[in-house]
């Protein structure tokens, strides 16, 4: 399109472009039909109905805890949920809700051993399996792991899936940032951190590309009149939707994490409990993104020579932290390499 006719079509974009930014909070997400099996405090346990199931052993999905989980089912057409239900899965999914000021004492110890295990034993007792895959992604990926790690070859988790997960932050943006973070004072102060807070922080790290970037890019695709409206509004509405971060998680992340690196030295412990990274005997997959700027290649790729699994797969994608899975690519690509690790692990 030349200047003549972009400047023809400057009127009529404008007010394509301002609807679809003022019309983004209605978009639809999460679509898929899917029941609740069990809630306890803010959590709750969803299956996907289907009636496809050939594969026994269920997937249990587990999102971090900043945004939502919806980012697995993200809209019709380009969702993750949807294509694991056509490609046979039996799907579970948990969803750590929208803590309030009551859950200001809520730790890691508390989303592991309390709610993610719980949610375990409800996916086992609804599926009627004595096993099952987890599948993390984000902070999800390593309370994933934290679990996997704690319960060792007694575990009922047959293959762990830990998508861009943060395992070995150091030297990241985020550890630097967050090194001299007086993590007391901030999480003495409020029951929990504000979600918007943190998608601001998250944003800052790549400024340009998340406040510039992002809206050139939908005005130039509404001047050319391919605006993608459904997948621009979808990703927006979810990446605007930040529930609050419990203080005491923040708290323990933030140290054990970034500041001490904790993890991976072996020094973390839950319920007097330590977790040991080298008790994870689950058959293992690891996909890390050479975009991610949240959890870089670097800090997931030592877990590697750390699990006692045999079998571990890596793939190393190009991509971001979310658009790896959920960008326009990921269900030609990603998405079927990871059905089919499934396939091969997940029948009696």
């Amino acid at each position: 399109m030349n200047p003549l006719e972009q400047l023809v079509a400057a009127p009529r974009a404008a007010l394509e472009f301002t609807n679809i930014l003022l019309t983004t909070p209605d978009a639809s997400v999460g679509r898929t039909p899917r029941d609740p099996v069990w809630t306890h405090r803010n959590t709750t346990l969803y299956r996907y109905r289907s009636s496809r199931r050939t594969h026994p052993v269920p997937i249990l999905l587990v999102f971090a805890l900043i945004n939502r989980p919806e980012i697995f089912d993200l809209r019709r057409g380009n969702s993750f949920v949807e294509f694991l239900l056509d490609e046979g899965f039996d799907v579970f999914l948990v969803d750590w809700g929208v803590p309030d000021d009551e859950d200001s004492d809520m730790g890691l110890a508390n989303f592991v051993c309390d709610e993610l295990d719980w949610a375990v034993r409800e996916t086992l007792r609804a599926s009627g399996e004595d096993e099952l895959t987890l599948l993390g992604w984000c902070i999800g990926g390593t309370l994933c792991a934290m679990y996997c790690a704690l319960h060792g070859h007694e575990s009922p988790v047959r293959n762990a899936v830990l998508l861009t997960t943060p395992i070995d932050p150091t030297g990241s943006l985020y550890g630097r940032w967050l090194q001299d973070v007086d993590v007391d004072y901030v999480a003495d102060a409020m029951p929990s951190l504000p979600g918007q807070g943190i998608d601001w922080a998250n944003k800052m790290m790549k400024p340009v590309t998340n406040y510039w970037t992002t809206y050139r890019r939908l005005w130039q695709n509404v001047v050319e009149g391919k605006p993608a409206r459904d997948s621009y509004q979808a990703m927006a509405r979810w990446v605007a939707d930040n529930p609050p971060f419990p203080a005491q998680a923040w708290r323990e992340w933030t140290r054990w994490m970034y500041q001490e690196n904790r993890l991976v030295r072996g020094a973390v412990e839950l319920r007097g409990q330590p977790v040991d990274l080298g008790r994870i005997e689950q058959n293992l997959l690891v996909v890390t993104a050479g975009a991610d700027h949240i959890a870089p290649r670097e800090s997931t790729v030592p877990l590697l020579d750390l699990v006692g699994s045999r079998d571990v797969t890596h793939l190393a994608r190009e991509g971001g932290h979310i658009g790896l899975m959920a960008g326009s690519k990921a269900k030609r690509e990603i998405w079927p390499e990871l059905a089919r690790w499934l396939e091969e692990r997940s029948d009696h």
